[in-house]
């Protein structure tokens, strides 16, 4: 019997008798990270990392019943025996290793290789069993460095210091990550979106360093943002919000940006590529330094991956529906 079964409220350990990222309230629940795809409210008790309870308790309410564990730290849930490993996706977030009689899986979460100053790196989790994301898993999707896309977004604001440069990204994760890599090219402020103050105030407290910022809604009303950078969440976008700034140029972070066209759909002027979750070859190499007999893969290109996977590395893979999403292409 499969240690850990997709069941109606999401994925189960019945060892353990528990849930990991359950899409319904359920009454244990493990978190791997406080992304709304991953982390619902309405459960009875929740298991997460310490260093994401901020967080979850910003998204989840302040009065949820959480239990926070330290990376690597062991907890024996039933019959099963559980542990929290880095993910290197946003602050907090986990993969979760589940032992049961000799038996090991591991359950991704969302992850990313490359490195990040914002949250600790990826560790490799040696298992039986390897859960894994695809959110990016076709061969196109190749990412340079954090470090190196951040230079081109400090380049591009400050090529026009007569206009008010707003950079459109997700509010929790990809904008702290922005706000940690430009701490290496300079000190001056960047003025960021409500949504995203809230969460990065958060990552301050966790001892984050980023560059110093200040709330647009603290801001005098006719304060001209020229020459500025500005970081929004991309709902800001066409929104009654943006009527405060003059003539602004435009740009959207995410890794949806490598796709040709993708920029200009979405009606920004710049695009850059940006993401939290591994690209093609981190997926695969991933996949690969587990040493997993059986892979399970979801949300993104599971297809795909499961049948390179298959084909070309001769691995036991299979696609697996859940209701994760992975980076919202939104």
């Amino acid at each position: 019997m499969a240690l850990i079964t997709v069941r109606a409220e999401g994925l189960y350990c019945e060892a353990g008798d528990f849930f990991i990222d359950p899409w319904r309230s359920v009454d244990t629940a493990l978190i791997t990270h406080a992304h709304s795809d991953h982390a619902r409210s309405g459960s009875s008790h929740y298991v997460a990392t310490a260093c994401s309870e901020g967080i979850l308790r910003k998204r989840l309410g302040q009065e949820m019943r959480l239990r926070g564990v330290e990376y690597g730290e062991p907890l024996k849930l039933g019959n099963a025996w559980v542990s929290f490993h880095p993910a290197g996706h946003v602050l907090g977030s986990a993969q979760i290793r589940v032992e049961h009689q000799d038996e090991v899986w591991v359950v991704s979460g969302d992850y990313k290789r490359c490195a990040d100053p914002s949250c600790t790196p990826f560790e490799i989790v040696p298992c039986n069993t390897f859960i894994t994301e695809a959110t990016f898993g076709l061969p196109i999707y190749r990412w340079d460095s954090g470090a190196v896309t951040v230079r081109h977004i400090y380049d591009w604001w400050q090529a026009d210091p007569e206009r008010p440069s707003i950079l459109f990204c997700y509010a929790f994760g990809k904008a702290q990550r922005v706000l940690s890599e430009l701490a290496q090219l300079t000190d001056r402020p960047v003025s960021v979106h409500g949504a995203i103050h809230v969460l990065t105030e958060i990552y301050r407290a966790q001892g984050i360093p980023m560059v110093p910022t200040r709330c647009t809604s603290d801001m005098p009303r006719d304060y001209k943002y020229t020459g500025d950078l500005v970081l929004a969440p991309p709902s800001g976008h066409r929104s009654s919000w943006m009527k405060r700034f003059k003539h602004p140029q435009t740009a959207f972070a995410s890794g949806w940006m490598a796709v040709r066209g993708a920029r200009r759909r979405r009606g920004y002027e710049r695009g850059f590529v940006l993401s939290d979750h591994a690209d093609w070859p981190g997926l695969i190499q991933t996949i690969k330094d587990t040493g997993a007999e059986q892979i399970y893969v979801t949300h993104g290109q599971s297809d795909v991956v499961s049948r390179y996977l298959q084909e070309a590395l001769n691995l036991n893979a299979m696609p697996l529906n859940t209701l994760f999403e992975g980076e919202a292409d939104t």
